[in-house]
């Protein structure tokens, strides 16, 4: 098969490389090499064998160019992270995921399949219980909550705590950020379109991904790298609220095979799928293994701040992928952050920029206390 996969110098998009070229596939990557992510340029882990192509999903012959006798695209291509770039996500992400249909319905060209990567940010809130009302879906906590350091989800009937459950993919959707929303312009706009033109679609949402090539120099996004770069030199995790929010960390890797599973197998086709765990984990437990992973003196800094649109809890129900495509992550928590931390090690000398990403946040009113 002759495959695209646009993002392909990213961290989940060249681990998707790396897999289809193990299996004889021929690949395209289709990647702008954002300065940010990529702040030394081209990548020495992409290879020789994939064909690359220095494009952007802005660009209409970037895009004919990388389409071209493609039969599947790995739609990974996504401006992310938590950045005031209002603009810069719209046309990236849910106009970039327009241009390409347009080349394809144009072109007419064949396309046998479309694998796109969605986000568990989607959701919002994750599902919860309450031990009144049963099983809720609430909204975004109110802004006088936060403000009050009250950081836990309530209900909304009866104001009492919540207890997060896992979230299955029927939970309505309710994204909280532009990120998310564009996020979900790119899983409905292909599911949708592949319907009308005969294109079988599957929708991956990732949950927290991490691993190896995550950039190290984009102080945005990837609170692995976030931390770490922190941490190396010998500056404290900076933690949000009270750190006990929890997410869903998973292993480049296994995503990857997520999306390898997605395309061999035709009953994904139309169907959406939480990749993840299944378990979670706090950002303060996060925060503390990594500074124990790198034995150094410090303690996570809480700065009392919090991020409006943050969710408290999000932790995926996973049984659909794993009994659909008979998916199952091959990596632990504790196995991923021991081959993430051997891997930064590897890198030599890493520098933070984090510092100066903050106060930016700070100043635009995205970061509030």
């Amino acid at each position: 098969m002759k495959v695209l996969v646009t993002g392909g110098a990213g961290l989940i998009g060249s681990h998707i490389v790396d897999k289809l070229l193990a299996k004889n596939h021929e690949v395209k990557i289709l990647d702008n090499l954002e300065e940010v992510t990529h702040l030394h340029g081209k990548p020495a882990y992409i290879p020789k064998e994939a064909e690359f192509i220095l494009g952007d999903m802005r660009n209409y012959s970037n895009l004919e160019k990388a389409l071209k006798d493609v039969d599947i695209i790995f739609h990974e291509a996504s401006f992310g992270g938590f950045t005031p770039d209002i603009e810069k996500y719209v046309d990236s992400n849910s106009l970039g995921t327009a241009r390409m249909f347009e080349v394809i319905i144009q072109k007419k060209l064949p396309i046998k399949k479309i694998i796109v990567a969605s986000s568990g940010s989607v959701y919002g809130e994750g599902m919860y219980l309450c031990s009144e009302h049963g099983i809720i879906y609430p909204k975004q906590r109110e802004l006088k909550d936060l403000k009050n350091k009250e950081w836990e989800m309530k209900c909304p009937t009866c104001r009492k705590e919540a207890t997060p459950i896992q979230t299955d993919e029927d939970k309505p959707l309710d994204p909280q950020a532009i990120y998310s929303i564009t996020k979900y312009d790119q899983e409905r706009m292909t599911l949708l379109l592949g319907k009308q033109y005969d294109i079988p679609v599957t929708a991956l949402r990732y949950f927290v991904t991490y691993g190896p090539r995550q950039s190290l120099t984009n102080p945005y996004t990837g609170i692995f790298s976030i931390f770490s770069t922190r941490i190396l030199n010998n500056l404290p995790p900076i933690i949000h609220e009270d750190g006990l929010q929890t997410r869903d960390f998973i292993f480049v890797e296994d995503v990857a095979d997520a999306n390898i599973l997605a395309m061999e197998n035709p009953k994904a086709n139309q169907e959406v799928f939480n990749v993840g765990t299944g378990k979670a984990h706090s950002v303060k437990y996060l925060a503390e293994e990594l500074i124990r992973s790198y034995n150094k003196d410090l303690s996570p800094k809480n700065s009392g701040s919090f991020r409006e649109a943050d969710v408290r809890h999000i932790i995926p129900d996973t049984s659909k992928i794993r009994n659909i495509l008979g998916f199952e992550p091959k990596y632990t928590f504790d196995m991923g952050v021991k081959k993430y931390v051997e891997w930064i090690y590897s890198q030599g000398d890493v520098k933070e920029y984090f510092s100066t990403s903050l106060i930016e946040l700070e100043r635009a009113g995205m970061i509030k206390k």
